[in-house]
């Protein structure tokens, strides 16, 4: 099982910014640009959902809800991904879970998650 690692979250007031980022270990090292790098949240009572993704060759998707605030990006040299987050709204608070999605494997490796709470 791969263990991804999440780091960057914390309390932000609305407006505010953080950038998350994705440390995936060294057992997928060599394969790591086989696998397309997911965020995905999770707020209490409600299903996860997925809220940026990118491939291997950087093309990202967007939850139609952060496009134009989240950016994501990946780097394949570092084995890192982030999310940018931008103009953050108390709607944003959830706990953010890194995914590696092995589309050979069709099978998703997730990390423990960040606890990312937006409010005043």
């Amino acid at each position: 099982q791969v263990l991804l690692v999440e780091s960057g979250g914390g309390l932000v007031q609305p407006g505010g910014s953080l950038r998350l980022s994705c440390a995936a270990p060294r057992t997928i090292f060599s394969v790591y640009t086989q696998y397309v790098m997911g965020w995905y949240r999770q707020a209490p009572g409600k299903e996860r959902e997925l809220v940026a993704s990118i491939t291997s060759s950087k093309v990202p998707n967007y939850a139609d809800s952060v496009k134009g605030r989240f950016t994501i990006s990946r780097d394949n040299s570092n084995k890192k991904t982030y999310l940018q987050m931008n103009s953050l709204q108390p709607e944003d608070t959830a706990v953010y879970i890194c995914g590696a999605y092995n589309p050979r494997a069709d099978s998703t490796d997730w990390g423990q998650g960040t606890q990312v709470t937006v409010s005043s």
